[in-house]
């Protein structure tokens, strides 16, 4: 592929970090929008445009020379459901106007496996019924319904499903689980743990958005999920990486009604980092079928889900004196334990 410009949006992100680099690698050009600063040691070799998606002064900014967006910045279902809706739907519609407008070659969207809201069967495919659970949810809809009209006025717009992602800088919830893995407690598991619970490693995700962005046109003007291919039971998951830590600890199964009824408590209180779609689909299956981006795309990812876990969560070990006075509601940072710290001196 010839050298391009990228634009991603939320580039200073979780996702927009390992992006940049999987792009700098291959030689390609990066601009980076976002509200926070890019402060990585790749600063120097990206131009980074300070902004917000919802201006469309920033936008055009950002958007001068740009061959390919990659549009992943997103208020996270933690944000007020009027900062979700202004982000991530006229957020969304923003720059997709703008990339039309610069006459971009591809506008590769990152929407989220949360479109499916909590379903009744699986793998779930790409045709199958959307149902927004929360804001968040309804959001991510609504985005992907703007990607689809523009597709259908001649933009080339790929739309990716990805599961949720771990990997280099990915704190947010799974840094509740790394803390206690990290000081030697066991964790309650929501239910049995036998539920399967795909996953997804970050550097398979910069692989199937890079493919997106290098096949043919007409292949990639499509929808995908995108999810690991092996993976086991949520319970098995999760006891790799506590076994990983080396305390003896193991994973303590829970029933489930009585902790989701609790939870749901906690979270109106806002005693609980954890919000709806979180807890009430963690005792429950949840994975995608990859098969359509196997095909078409030729996705071929090669991290287990415990392997993309233990990964992220030696990272963890490797920075945590960077990050563990911070706290936030944005996969860069841990999110606050709230009375769920309270609750690990039981375990």
């Amino acid at each position: 592929m010839e050298t391009k410009r990228f634009l991603i949006t939320g580039g200073a992100g979780f996702l927009g970090i390992n992006l940049a680099r999987h792009l700098l690698k291959r030689g390609h050009q990066v601009t980076s929008l976002d509200l926070l600063d890019f402060d990585y040691p790749e600063r120097p070799r990206i131009t980074e445009v300070k902004g917000d998606i919802r201006r469309r002064a920033d936008v055009d900014r950002a958007m001068q020379g740009v061959d390919i967006v990659v549009h992943t910045a997103a208020a996270l279902p933690l944000y007020s459901a009027e900062d979700i809706h202004s982000t991530d739907i006229e957020g969304t519609r923003t720059v997709l106007e703008s990339a039309r407008a610069a006459k971009v070659q591809r506008f590769i969207h990152i929407s989220s496996t949360a479109v499916y809201g909590i379903p009744d069967h699986h793998p779930l495919l790409e045709d199958d019924k959307l149902d927004g659970v929360g804001p968040y949810g309804i959001a991510k809809i609504a985005a992907e319904e703007l990607c689809v009209e523009a597709r259908k006025a001649g933009m080339c717009v790929p739309i990716i499903r990805p599961k949720s992602f771990v990997g280099p800088e990915r704190l947010g919830v799974f840094a509740l689980f790394y803390d206690w893995a990290r000081e030697g407690k066991g964790f309650p598991m929501l239910g049995s743990g036998k539920n399967r619970y795909q996953l997804l490693d970050v550097e398979d995700l910069c692989d199937a958005i890079y493919l997106c962005a290098t096949v043919d046109a007409a292949k990639a003007n499509d929808t995908f999920n995108i999810g690991a291919k092996d993976f086991t039971t949520m319970g098995e998951d999760f006891q790799a990486v506590l076994d990983y830590a080396g305390f003896g600890k193991k994973v303590v199964p829970m029933p489930a009604m009585p902790l989701i009824w609790t939870l749901r408590g906690l979270e109106k209180l806002k005693l609980s980092p954890l919000y709806k779609w979180v807890y009430e689909t963690a005792s429950t299956d949840s994975f995608v079928s990859i098969e359509k981006a196997e095909k078409v795309l030729g996705y071929a990812p090669r991290f287990s889900n415990q392997d993309a876990m233990i990964r992220n969560y030696q990272w963890y070990l490797d920075n945590l004196k960077r990050f563990e006075k911070s706290s936030g509601v944005t996969h860069r940072v841990p999110w606050k334990q709230g009375i769920l710290r309270v609750a690990k001196v039981f375990f």
